[in-house]
């Protein structure tokens, strides 16, 4: 009888608990054990199943750097104080680390990964490139094209804000042309812990499937957060919490369908050094789930007293050291 129990609540597509043995029968492994089904159902115990209808097949990623600019458009060193090339290759080499374990569990997702690159000396760029060539990934750099923009973008105070305006709205017109479900705008100054990009896009497939709704999402828990009293909502995701948030800085993932949306949001981003300087982009929010992990899946590392920068209650010099290359 137990037997036939189980193959009707798995023809009728039920799961079943069993809280004595801590097993589910149906599924076959033990309720500790991700019980989830990409891109068929989210289970979060004891909150039960969400069917996913916001499936995941493919994610773009756009990787922003430059390897010279210590902090742009301020005069403070990071937290190890370090040369800015470290900072970039610890960060690229933690995206491919967390989309390489991200691919061990879902293996039918495509990830393309573009290098954005803005002036970077050869023996940089050749650091960067012996990390990619020790990975089976796509990914391409490409050289960031100021030319371009020197008729769109308006004229700036200095060359270090036009090179980050440009190489912003470059990052964006690659990501209109190509993304196709998922695409993560990434700056070099953040470390990702290993299981970043597999809870991102577990917990979007959740959270957007219960709202129906496509969303943004940024993978850092920024201290800003914690210094006025805006209210917040709490959801559930993959394997964490996540809170609703109003702003990002421009490390964020989304869909292309969003991207195409607000397009005249993210292209207004890039014409002027505005106040805040992702001005346009929060104006989406007012309209948008924008979400934030608790806690981080990513640290910007920035000064240590900025309100921008390091996420509480995260192990450092742990984080820094893992990313050596």
């Amino acid at each position: 009888m137990k037997k036939f129990f189980i193959k009707l609540a798995k023809f009728f597509d039920y799961e079943i608990i069993d809280q004595n043995k801590f097993v589910s029968p149906t599924l076959e492994k033990d309720l500790n054990e991700d019980l989830s089904s990409l891109n068929t159902k989210s289970i979060v115990l004891p909150l039960g199943e969400v069917k996913i209808s916001k499936k995941i097949s493919s994610v773009l990623i756009i990787f922003r750097t430059n390897t010279d600019i210590e902090i742009w458009d301020q005069n403070k060193k990071r937290l190890f104080e370090e040369p800015k090339i470290e900072y970039s290759v610890r960060s690229l080499n933690s995206l491919i680390n967390s989309v390489n374990f991200c691919k061990t569990k879902y293996q039918n997702i495509q990830f393309k990964i573009i290098i954005v690159d803005d002036k970077s000396k050869d023996e940089n760029l050749s650091k960067l490139k012996k990390i990619i060539d020790k990975n089976n990934l796509d990914i391409d750099i490409i050289s960031l094209n100021h030319k371009k923009y020197e008729d769109t973008i308006k004229k700036q105070k200095n060359d270090q804000t036009f090179s980050n305006l440009a190489s912003l709205l470059q990052s964006f017109e690659l990501a209109k042309e190509n993304g196709e479900d998922l695409v993560f705008f990434v700056e070099d100054d953040y470390l990702h812990f290993e299981p970043m990009m597999e809870e991102m896009i577990a917990s979007y497939e959740r959270i957007a499937s219960q709202i129906d709704k496509d969303i943004f999402m940024c993978p850092a828990d920024y201290p800003y957060l914690y210094m006025n009293n805006e209210k917040t909502n709490i959801l559930i995701g993959n394997k964490r919490h996540w809170r609703t948030i109003s702003k990002t800085l421009c490390t964020f993932m989304t869909t292309k369908a969003l991207l195409d949306k607000y397009w005249d949001n993210f292209y207004n981003t890039c014409l002027d050094r505005n106040d805040p300087f992702e001005k346009y982009l929060n104006e989406i929010y007012t309209k948008e789930f924008c979400i934030s992990p608790l806690k981080s899946l990513s640290l910007h590392l920035t000064n240590v007293n900025s309100s921008y920068g390091l996420s509480p209650f995260i192990d450092y010099k742990k984080l820094w050291e893992e990313n050596k290359y």
